[in-house]
């Protein structure tokens, strides 16, 4: 049985996240501020989509400068074909996009690092893979030239992507110690012809703005979430 202070905070969750969301309010906390978890840094991604089902939504950029949040820039999003779905229980090949919150152990391209990035980027070669094979010691990484324990029908061939993976970032979902069959290579790149089969795309220019931006000792991460429901990007 929950026990009454227990659903009163949780009745009084309810009424501040209503209230946040009150249309023609008074001037709302930014985003990052209204987040039960940034990632300890000083620098933030947020990919926002309206719902679970959605495949277009928000990326936004933010500094945390002088004890609050200020948005750097923001770039029209698009996520999996299938829509959202919680990292935790996320399933490998379903095109959907996991929520949470994740690091950015790097950036990567098929063209070189635009200047003034200052994240650790690798160049994309012809012999560049991204291994997705379960039952592969190199599942949910990148590797030179393809192990023979990862499938070619189960890796994905990165100088393949040109225009996608002309430049990206690694999202850390499932990456520091990967489940098999959650999912690998999710990425944070550049827009493609539509949804994505689980990563998140922006344009072209917003992903270059992203890398000069992105600056390693500040430590960003990356949040998504949609804007309510049990995905809800508050929740990290």
């Amino acid at each position: 049985m929950t026990s009454l202070r227990a659903a009163a905070g949780s009745a009084a969750s309810a009424v501040l996240i209503a209230v946040l969301a009150l249309p023609g309010g008074g001037t709302r906390d930014p985003l990052p501020a209204r987040m039960a978890d940034t990632g300890g840094g000083r620098q933030l991604i947020t990919a926002v989509a309206a719902d679970a089902r959605a495949t277009t939504g928000t990326v936004a950029w933010w500094d945390r400068r002088g004890g609050r949040w200020v948005e750097a820039g923001r770039a029209p999003a698009r996520f999996g074909a299938k829509g959202l779905v919680e990292g935790a229980v996320r399933v490998q090949s379903t095109d959907t996009t996991p929520t949470g919150l994740y690091d950015l152990p790097y950036g990567f391209g098929a063209e070189a690092a635009p200047d003034g990035t200052e994240v650790a980027y690798r160049r994309v070669g012809p012999k560049s893979w991204w291994c997705q094979d379960n039952r592969s010691l190199s599942y949910n990484r990148w590797v030179e030239g393809l192990p023979k324990d990862c499938r070619p029908g189960e890796a994905e061939k990165l100088d393949a992507y040109g225009r996608q993976y002309a430049h990206a970032l690694v999202v850390g979902f499932n990456y520091a110690k990967p489940v098999r069959g959650r999912g690998a290579g999710i990425f944070l790149h550049v827009n493609g012809r539509g949804a994505t089969a689980g990563c998140v795309s922006v344009p072209a220019d917003a992903m270059r703005e992203i890398l000069r931006w992105a600056e390693p000792w500040r430590r960003p991460h990356m949040a998504i979430g949609t804007a309510g429901g049990a995905t809800a990007i508050t929740r990290y």
